[in-house]
Protein backbone atom coordinates (compact mmCIF):
# COMPACT_ATOMS: atom_id res chain seq x y z
CA UNK A 1 0.00 0.00 0.00
CA UNK A 2 3.18 2.39 0.90
CA UNK A 3 4.71 1.34 -2.23
CA UNK A 4 1.64 2.31 -4.41
CA UNK A 5 1.17 5.52 -2.46
CA UNK A 6 4.61 6.46 -3.53
CA UNK A 7 4.54 5.80 -7.01
CA UNK A 8 1.14 7.38 -7.42
CA UNK A 9 2.85 10.74 -5.48
CA UNK A 10 6.37 10.12 -7.98
CA UNK A 11 4.11 10.22 -10.76
CA UNK A 12 2.00 13.20 -9.89
CA UNK A 13 4.53 15.51 -8.70
CA UNK A 14 6.54 14.91 -12.31
CA UNK A 15 3.57 15.87 -13.50
CA UNK A 16 3.65 18.79 -11.95
CA UNK A 17 7.08 19.39 -12.44
CA UNK A 18 6.13 18.83 -16.71
CA UNK A 19 3.50 21.30 -16.72
CA UNK A 20 5.44 24.34 -14.93
CA UNK A 21 6.19 27.02 -16.97
CA UNK A 22 9.81 27.22 -18.07
CA UNK A 23 11.42 30.71 -17.94
CA UNK A 24 15.10 32.33 -18.74
CA UNK A 25 16.44 35.48 -17.36
CA UNK A 26 18.37 37.43 -19.79
CA UNK A 27 20.05 41.00 -18.19
CA UNK A 28 23.77 42.39 -17.79
CA UNK A 29 22.96 43.77 -14.51
CA UNK A 30 23.63 40.96 -11.27
CA UNK A 31 20.99 43.13 -9.51
CA UNK A 32 18.53 43.07 -11.89
CA UNK A 33 18.62 39.16 -12.19
CA UNK A 34 18.36 38.69 -8.41
CA UNK A 35 15.13 40.67 -8.16
CA UNK A 36 13.58 38.79 -10.94
CA UNK A 37 14.75 35.37 -9.43
CA UNK A 38 13.44 36.70 -6.04
CA UNK A 39 9.71 37.58 -7.40
CA UNK A 40 9.71 34.35 -9.19
CA UNK A 41 10.21 32.33 -5.70
CA UNK A 42 6.73 32.65 -4.45
CA UNK A 43 5.45 31.11 -7.92
CA UNK A 44 5.41 27.56 -7.90
CA UNK A 45 4.24 26.78 -11.03
CA UNK A 46 7.58 29.18 -12.92
CA UNK A 47 10.90 27.12 -13.43
CA UNK A 48 14.01 28.91 -13.82
CA UNK A 49 15.83 27.14 -16.67
CA UNK A 50 18.51 29.75 -17.08
CA UNK A 51 19.98 32.81 -16.62
CA UNK A 52 22.21 34.84 -18.89
CA UNK A 53 24.31 37.74 -19.02
CA UNK A 54 24.20 38.62 -22.95
CA UNK A 55 22.89 38.21 -25.66
CA UNK A 56 24.86 35.37 -27.36
CA UNK A 57 24.57 33.51 -23.93
CA UNK A 58 20.72 33.83 -24.14
CA UNK A 59 20.18 32.72 -27.87
CA UNK A 60 22.45 29.53 -26.78
CA UNK A 61 20.10 28.81 -23.80
CA UNK A 62 16.78 29.68 -25.82
CA UNK A 63 17.83 27.29 -28.32
CA UNK A 64 18.99 24.09 -25.85
CA UNK A 65 16.21 24.73 -23.06
CA UNK A 66 13.19 25.96 -25.06
CA UNK A 67 11.45 28.28 -22.29
CA UNK A 68 8.04 29.34 -22.40
CA UNK A 69 8.56 32.37 -21.49
CA UNK A 70 11.71 35.19 -21.19
CA UNK A 71 12.72 38.00 -19.66
CA UNK A 72 14.48 39.98 -21.69
CA UNK A 73 16.53 43.16 -21.09
CA UNK A 74 16.76 45.69 -24.16
CA UNK A 75 20.39 47.52 -23.36
CA UNK A 76 22.74 45.21 -23.34
CA UNK A 77 26.75 44.54 -23.89
CA UNK A 78 27.82 42.75 -27.33
CA UNK A 79 24.26 42.74 -29.00
CA UNK A 80 21.19 44.16 -27.58
CA UNK A 81 17.78 42.06 -26.80
CA UNK A 82 16.18 43.31 -30.04
CA UNK A 83 18.89 42.25 -32.48
CA UNK A 84 18.53 39.01 -30.03
CA UNK A 85 15.14 38.51 -30.79
CA UNK A 86 16.14 38.85 -34.84
CA UNK A 87 18.24 35.59 -34.33
CA UNK A 88 16.39 33.32 -32.56
CA UNK A 89 13.55 31.16 -34.45
CA UNK A 90 10.17 30.35 -33.25
CA UNK A 91 11.00 33.16 -29.98
CA UNK A 92 9.22 31.91 -26.27
CA UNK A 93 6.45 34.62 -24.82
CA UNK A 94 9.38 37.66 -24.14
CA UNK A 95 8.55 39.86 -21.09
CA UNK A 96 10.96 43.17 -21.70
CA UNK A 97 12.75 44.56 -19.13
CA UNK A 98 14.32 48.05 -20.08
CA UNK A 99 15.64 50.98 -18.00
CA UNK A 100 13.65 54.00 -19.29
CA UNK A 101 13.92 54.11 -22.97
CA UNK A 102 10.98 56.74 -24.62
CA UNK A 103 11.31 54.92 -28.20
CA UNK A 104 11.89 51.29 -26.81
CA UNK A 105 8.52 52.19 -24.93
CA UNK A 106 6.78 53.12 -27.22
CA UNK A 107 7.36 50.56 -29.70
CA UNK A 108 6.43 47.94 -27.10
CA UNK A 109 3.08 50.34 -26.51
CA UNK A 110 1.78 50.05 -30.15
CA UNK A 111 2.56 46.62 -30.46
CA UNK A 112 0.89 45.47 -27.40
CA UNK A 113 4.01 44.01 -25.99
CA UNK A 114 4.65 43.78 -21.97
CA UNK A 115 7.36 45.69 -20.69
CA UNK A 116 8.84 46.21 -17.11
CA UNK A 117 10.30 49.43 -16.51
CA UNK A 118 13.26 49.63 -13.97
CA UNK A 119 12.66 49.59 -10.87
CA UNK A 120 9.37 47.71 -11.34
CA UNK A 121 7.24 46.87 -8.09
CA UNK A 122 6.22 42.99 -7.37
CA UNK A 123 3.05 43.13 -7.99
CA UNK A 124 3.74 45.10 -11.75
CA UNK A 125 6.03 41.92 -12.10
CA UNK A 126 3.35 39.45 -11.16
CA UNK A 127 1.00 41.01 -13.40
CA UNK A 128 3.23 40.59 -16.23
CA UNK A 129 3.70 36.80 -15.73
CA UNK A 130 0.05 36.14 -15.80
CA UNK A 131 -0.49 38.06 -18.62
CA UNK A 132 2.36 36.07 -20.11
CA UNK A 133 1.41 32.96 -19.34
CA UNK A 134 -2.16 33.78 -20.43
CA UNK A 135 -1.23 33.55 -23.67
CA UNK A 136 0.93 30.81 -23.78
CA UNK A 137 -1.48 28.88 -25.85
CA UNK A 138 -1.59 31.49 -28.58
CA UNK A 139 2.15 31.25 -30.75
CA UNK A 140 0.56 32.81 -34.10
CA UNK A 141 0.37 36.00 -31.64
CA UNK A 142 3.14 35.62 -29.89
CA UNK A 143 4.82 35.53 -33.36
CA UNK A 144 3.45 38.72 -34.74
CA UNK A 145 3.99 40.90 -31.75
CA UNK A 146 7.54 39.86 -31.64
CA UNK A 147 8.09 40.62 -35.66
CA UNK A 148 5.76 44.05 -35.19
CA UNK A 149 8.26 44.75 -32.28
CA UNK A 150 10.90 44.01 -34.84
CA UNK A 151 9.75 45.86 -37.94
CA UNK A 152 8.69 49.08 -35.67
CA UNK A 153 12.31 49.06 -34.77
CA UNK A 154 13.55 48.87 -38.00
CA UNK A 155 11.34 51.85 -39.05
CA UNK A 156 13.16 54.07 -36.63
CA UNK A 157 15.47 55.35 -39.82
CA UNK A 158 18.54 55.65 -37.77
CA UNK A 159 21.62 54.80 -39.54
CA UNK A 160 22.89 51.56 -38.95
CA UNK A 161 26.03 51.03 -37.73
CA UNK A 162 26.39 47.60 -38.08
CA UNK A 163 24.35 44.27 -38.73
CA UNK A 164 23.92 40.81 -36.91
CA UNK A 165 24.00 37.58 -38.39
CA UNK A 166 23.61 34.12 -37.21
CA UNK A 167 25.33 31.49 -39.35
CA UNK A 168 24.40 27.90 -37.62
CA UNK A 169 25.06 28.36 -33.69
CA UNK A 170 28.11 31.16 -34.62
CA UNK A 171 26.94 35.31 -34.41
CA UNK A 172 28.45 37.42 -37.15
CA UNK A 173 28.62 41.12 -35.64
CA UNK A 174 29.72 42.74 -39.16
CA UNK A 175 30.52 46.61 -38.85
CA UNK A 176 28.92 49.01 -41.86
CA UNK A 177 32.96 49.80 -42.84
CA UNK A 178 33.31 45.90 -43.62
CA UNK A 179 30.01 46.52 -45.80
CA UNK A 180 30.74 46.65 -49.58
CA UNK A 181 27.36 45.65 -51.37
CA UNK A 182 24.18 43.98 -51.28
CA UNK A 183 22.75 41.45 -53.13
CA UNK A 184 18.44 40.63 -52.95
CA UNK A 185 18.50 36.68 -52.75
CA UNK A 186 14.76 36.05 -52.27
CA UNK A 187 13.52 36.95 -48.46
CA UNK A 188 17.26 37.26 -47.02
CA UNK A 189 20.07 40.09 -48.10
CA UNK A 190 23.74 38.38 -49.19
CA UNK A 191 25.81 40.54 -47.51
CA UNK A 192 29.75 40.71 -49.20
CA UNK A 193 31.92 42.01 -46.78
CA UNK A 194 35.62 42.31 -46.57
CA UNK A 195 35.33 39.35 -44.37
CA UNK A 196 33.29 37.14 -46.64
CA UNK A 197 29.65 36.94 -47.36
CA UNK A 198 26.89 36.32 -45.11
CA UNK A 199 23.18 35.94 -45.81
CA UNK A 200 20.61 38.06 -43.63
CA UNK A 201 16.71 37.97 -43.15
CA UNK A 202 15.88 41.42 -44.24
CA UNK A 203 14.77 43.53 -46.75
CA UNK A 204 16.51 45.70 -49.73
CA UNK A 205 14.18 48.04 -48.42
CA UNK A 206 15.50 48.05 -44.92
CA UNK A 207 19.03 48.12 -46.19
CA UNK A 208 18.18 51.13 -48.40
CA UNK A 209 16.25 53.04 -46.00
CA UNK A 210 19.10 52.06 -42.99
CA UNK A 211 22.29 52.62 -44.65
CA UNK A 212 23.91 56.29 -45.10
CA UNK A 213 22.80 57.53 -48.45
CA UNK A 214 26.07 58.88 -48.10
CA UNK A 215 28.52 55.83 -48.32
CA UNK A 216 25.90 53.88 -49.93
CA UNK A 217 24.05 53.80 -53.42
CA UNK A 218 21.18 51.61 -54.99
CA UNK A 219 21.98 50.75 -58.44
CA UNK A 220 19.26 48.46 -58.71
CA UNK A 221 16.65 46.62 -57.37
CA UNK A 222 18.48 44.23 -56.36
CA UNK A 223 22.31 45.80 -55.47
CA UNK A 224 22.91 48.20 -52.96
CA UNK A 225 26.92 49.13 -53.19
CA UNK A 226 29.41 51.44 -51.37
CA UNK A 227 29.86 54.34 -53.27
CA UNK A 228 33.97 54.11 -52.55
CA UNK A 229 34.01 50.00 -53.62
CA UNK A 230 33.19 51.00 -56.72
CA UNK A 231 36.13 51.20 -59.60
CA UNK A 232 34.36 52.02 -62.60
CA UNK A 233 31.20 52.37 -64.41
CA UNK A 234 31.07 50.27 -68.06
CA UNK A 235 28.48 50.83 -71.06
CA UNK A 236 27.42 46.98 -71.31
CA UNK A 237 24.77 47.41 -74.13
CA UNK A 238 23.01 50.46 -75.26
CA UNK A 239 21.84 52.52 -72.67
CA UNK A 240 22.81 49.54 -70.38
CA UNK A 241 25.71 50.11 -67.73
CA UNK A 242 27.50 48.09 -65.34
CA UNK A 243 29.69 49.25 -61.97
CA UNK A 244 32.46 47.52 -61.99
CA UNK A 245 33.60 46.69 -58.00
CA UNK A 246 37.29 46.68 -56.49
CA UNK A 247 36.19 42.82 -55.94
CA UNK A 248 35.95 42.08 -59.79
CA UNK A 249 32.60 41.82 -59.64
CA UNK A 250 30.32 43.43 -61.77
CA UNK A 251 26.92 44.62 -60.82
CA UNK A 252 23.81 45.76 -63.33
CA UNK A 253 22.93 49.53 -63.04
CA UNK A 254 18.88 50.39 -63.53
CA UNK A 255 18.12 53.70 -65.16
CA UNK A 256 17.33 55.05 -62.05
CA UNK A 257 20.39 53.79 -60.39
CA UNK A 258 22.42 55.37 -63.50
CA UNK A 259 21.03 58.65 -63.16
CA UNK A 260 21.81 58.61 -59.21
CA UNK A 261 25.71 57.60 -59.48
CA UNK A 262 25.85 60.57 -62.52
CA UNK A 263 25.01 62.77 -59.55
CA UNK A 264 27.61 61.05 -57.16
CA UNK A 265 30.36 60.45 -59.63
CA UNK A 266 30.01 64.01 -61.94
Amino acid sequence: MESSLLKFLSLKWKEIEMNKVKTIIIDDEVLAREVIKKYLSTNSSVEIVGECSNGFEGIKAISESQPDIVFLDIQMPKINGFEMLELIEDPPAIIFTTAFDQYAIKAFEVNAVDYLLKPFSEERFKSAVEKAISRLNNKDENQKQISDIINHVDSSNEALTRVIVKTGSKINIIPIEKLNWLEAQDDYVMLHTSEGKFLKQKTMKFFDENLEPEQFIRVHRSYIVRISFIKQVELFEKESYKVILHDGNKIPVSKSGYSKLKEILH
